[in-house]
């Protein structure tokens, strides 16, 4: 396999980039992503049966259940970070291990459990995020990881692809259908 082909196994759409200027048009298509990735992961998951949710998408990568648990624990801190960032100045937030968190035991666990929480979490998102005002979308956070700070209309871009993102490994792991276990 070559480097190209693992590049696109591991961003089947790509990577995130900011327009530069984001527009209302660009702030509701990220948001309707991030509010129907719980429905679509129920679509495409409700038939599975175990060995299928546990195909990978790529050499070396998470499993369709993984993916889901990942998606669960990412978007929880999300709404934490957007809450952090409207509700104080310029707040750090935390970053976490997300490949550690997908070695524990819960990541193997049936996937009610996140998928419950998908959809509180993103159904709370979504009218969080569909009401900020132009002066809230300025707001800023923190990523100590990145050592950058990140506007609130930034960050809806981002989570809109990372939905995207993994709602496509998802795809792809059933389109390879276990090649790469």
């Amino acid at each position: 396999m070559t480097e190209q082909d693992f590049y696109k196994l591991r961003f089947p759409v790509g990577e995130f980039k900011k327009p530069v200027h984001i527009t209302q048009q660009h702030l509701d298509q990220w948001i309707n992503s991030i509010e129907t990735l719980p429905q679509r992961i129920v679509t495409v998951t409700k038939s599975l049966n175990e060995e299928e949710l546990n195909y990978k998408y790529r050499p070396k990568g998470w499993t369709i259940k993984q993916v889901i648990h990942h998606c669960a624990d990412s978007h929880m801190n999300s709404i934490i970070r957007f809450k952090l960032a409207i509700t104080e100045d310029t707040p750090t937030i935390r970053p976490y291990f997300e490949d550690r968190f997908a070695k524990l035991i819960d990541y193997f666990e049936p996937i009610d459990a996140p998928i419950s929480i998908l959809n509180g979490v993103h159904k709370k998102l979504a009218v969080l995020l569909r009401n900020f005002s132009k002066e809230d979308l300025k707001r800023v956070f923190v990523h100590p990881e990145h050592g950058m700070s990140f506007t609130l209309e930034e960050a809806i871009g981002i989570y809109a692809w990372h939905s995207n993102h993994h709602f496509a490994h998802i795809e792809q792991a059933l389109q390879y259908g276990g090649k790469f276990n």
